[in-house]
């Protein structure tokens, strides 16, 4: 088998040369400070160990570009052979085979090990976090590979995942190069605004870029009083339900407009959803920090002023906004790269990562205490969240099909958020959508079909869309940026809780019942 194996790379990469090609000339421009954060080593100027962390890197990169387009040769493959499959049969589609409920496992397992890893195997875990993600993830490519021969799945995973850490990267790397000093005195009052506003910008820049922009000027301003639970009201806000109002605020909203919600639908019928959703958890966190005693000390001097630094970075910002547009499905001449598992969209993110890095200020840097280490432990573990979770999708979507003629709005909204606190909550709304336009004997992938839905009844999207956004707030995995804002607080030296008492001492007693007013207000008894 690995004979074969060999075999078939070597063809592969003869046959098309340009792909290795490629994969050598990314890996040639990492960028050495950025080399060795994804593989440190020992400090040292020895150019043998330079040499060592390079060939590593070189050979990830070349690696990966193998196994993807090796996924694009075998899914091509896969579907020459259902095309003639339903030539033959004359059937409408080929559906993908379910897998065992026993592949939702490692999945579980692998939360487990996140919520309890810091806890009760802080040592192993800070060590072996990498292996555990990879290995628990193989373990589903290996099944999807083997026993059901399902190369799509496999390769739609890999391109949603490289898509997710291109934006996350590119947007942490460009925010890093940007210092904001809101020299003023912390009050909760202050706090509140603050966080109101950063609300608002999440549905300009996104969630991500909205949380990697503020995250450090929220942190410098409340340096005297700084608590955990300021930085968990900032992912509840500013990295979650802030971003609700338009396609640019949170991935599945995009995904949607992508699919045929029009770009206004969403502010036009969200906004009265969140403002008091918005304001409720603001309340909330006005009377926590009303509550929080100052630290003894002497009172600094206040200017009133805000300093800003970093302009050009701003442009690399926009850049990347832009960018996220340049799509084959939103801009129809823009040009597809497969076999590639990305597109034009994805190389202009990682240029920007090696961009605003490479022309970063570096004082601004060493102000902001940027390093790698926080996009380094969120690539590691989401490709294994990434894997594991397909199955789980899955099984889902299949039960979300099955069942969809008897959900209401309100079991929607409570199903599509409570999957999307501990599962990816982009595919999660579109299976849920999927199932809501069911209902009416529409199909979701077609684009003039959403948009009649969305003029049918919206009680459905608006269930599925709020809850999407707000409820990836509950738990650090149910966003990309609760994981990013928590490793930045944690490397400002700010203690955060554990995976469980994040959820039990701030999401079931502050989220929940928030969540449960507006289900009661906008969405019981309904559809």
């Amino acid at each position: 088998m690995i004979k074969h194996g060999k075999n078939f790379i070597f063809k592969a990469c003869a046959n098309y040369p340009g792909i290795l090609q490629s994969a050598k000339s990314i890996a040639h421009s990492v960028p050495y400070s950025m080399r060795s954060a994804l593989c440190p080593m020992p400090k040292t100027d020895s150019f043998w160990l330079r040499l060592v962390r390079f060939m590593i890197v070189k050979r990830i990169v070349v690696l990966t570009f193998i196994f993807s387009f090796f996924l694009n040769l075998k899914a091509a493959a896969q579907t020459a052979a259902d095309t003639s499959s339903k030539a033959a049969v004359n059937a409408p589609e080929i559906e993908h085979l379910l897998p065992t409920t026993w592949m939702v496992i490692p999945f579980l397992l692998l939360l487990l090990m996140i919520a309890t890893g810091p806890l009760f195997y802080k040592h192993f875990w800070e060590k072996h976090y990498p292996k555990v993600s990879v290995i628990l993830g193989a373990v589903v490519v290996v099944y999807y590979s083997l026993f059901l021969n399902d190369y799509h799945l496999l390769l739609h995973t890999l391109t949603e995942y490289i898509s997710f850490i291109a934006l996350l990267g590119s947007l942490f790397v460009a925010s890093g190069g940007i210092l904001i000093r809101v020299d003023k005195k912390s009050t909760p009052l202050v706090n509140v605004v603050f966080l109101l506003i950063a609300a608002i910008i999440s549905n300009v820049i996104g969630t991500t870029g909205a949380s990697m922009l503020l995250i450090r000027p929220f942190i410098r301003m409340n340096r005297n009083r700084i608590k955990p639970y300021h930085i968990i009201f900032f992912i509840f806000i500013v990295s979650n339900v802030g971003g609700a109002l338009t396609p640019i605020g949170d991935p599945p909203l995009f995904l949607g407009f992508l699919s045929g919600v029009p770009f206004f639908w969403v502010i036009e019928n969200v906004w009265y959803i969140w403002v008091p959703a918005v304001l409720l958890i603001l309340f909330a966190f006005y009377l926590f920090d009303r509550n929080n005693k100052k630290n003894t000390g002497k009172e600094p001097a206040y200017s009133g002023k805000i300093h800003f630094k970093g302009y050009k970075n701003l442009i690399f910002l926009a850049v990347i906004i832009l960018a996220v547009f340049i799509d084959p499905a939103v801009i129809k001449w823009i040009p597809g790269l497969r076999p590639l598992p990305f597109g034009l969209r994805e190389i202009i993110m990682f240029a920007i990562v090696y961009l605003s890095y490479r022309f970063a200020d570096k004082g601004i840097l060493k102000d902001n205490e940027f390093d790698f280490e926080p996009i380094k432990e969120v690539a590691y573990l989401f490709i294994g969240i990434f894997a594991t979770m397909v199955p789980a999708l899955q099984l889902i979507a299949s039960e979300a099909h099955t069942l969809g003629n008897k959900l209401n709005a309100g079991v929607f909204y409570w199903a599509t958020g409570g999957l999307s606190a501990v599962l990816d909550n982009t595919p999660t709304y579109m299976n849920f959508l999927s199932a809501a336009m069911g209902k009416y004997g529409l199909d979701v992938t077609d684009k003039l079909h959403v948009a009649h839905f969305v003029t049918v009844d919206e009680i459905y999207l608006q269930a599925i869309s709020v809850a999407a956004v707000f409820f990836g707030s509950l738990t650090y995995i149910g966003n990309g940026p609760n994981f990013m804002v928590k490793s930045i607080s944690e490397r400002a030296g700010i203690e955060m809780p554990s995976f469980f008492t994040y959820i039990i001492k701030y999401s079931l007693i502050i989220l929940v019942p928030i969540f449960a007013v507006i289900w009661l207000i906008f969405f019981y008894g309904r559809g």
